[in-house]
């Protein structure tokens, strides 16, 4: 008689979808907490997003998951004040670096994904996003995460 193995694949999702409220909340709280000292300290208002087009976004995962990777991580960064692309320079952004998480004996595992490239073997990652700017600046918002920062000495700004 033979015994079949049947080894049930656990869910690795760990996000949900919010609603308008949280969102707000998110985006307030960082502006208050993180953005204005962020600003003030770079002498020029921070970005406060990054934007990727769907089709750029759905390109990037189908190659993460044909190189194996199971989850995207998205890493803090920020521009070197001397960056090629003046705009971007002491910026924040995201990088998306693909990876691959397993549940091992021990713990959680995880790996980055490289790949080979003209240039040997590469990381797989994602980056030079759109920078989304504060409301006033060409930002059409739809009103999500407008707040008032009291920068004392500096006075306020609705951003």
């Amino acid at each position: 008689m033979t015994t079949m193995t049947t080894i049930e694949k656990k869910s690795l999702r760990v996000g949900k979808y919010v609603d308008t409220n949280h969102v707000d909340t998110l985006i307030r709280t960082y502006k208050q907490e993180r953005w204005a000292a962020n600003s003030e300290r770079i002498g020029q208002e921070d970005s406060l997003s990054v934007w990727y087009s769907v089709e750029e976004m759905e390109e990037f995962i189908q190659k993460a998951k044909q190189s194996g990777a199971n989850g995207i991580r998205m890493h803090f960064g920020v521009y070197p004040e001397n960056f090629a692309k003046p705009e971007k320079a002491s910026k924040q952004t995201i990088v998306m670096v693909a990876n691959e998480q397993n549940e091992t004996a021990t713990g959680v595992a995880e790996k980055n994904i490289y790949i080979n490239t003209e240039k040997g073997r590469e990381i797989l990652a994602y980056n030079y996003g759109g920078l989304g700017e504060p409301a006033g600046s060409g930002s059409e918002w739809e009103g999500i995460g407008i707040t008032i920062v009291d920068r004392g000495d500096k006075g306020i700004v609705v951003i």
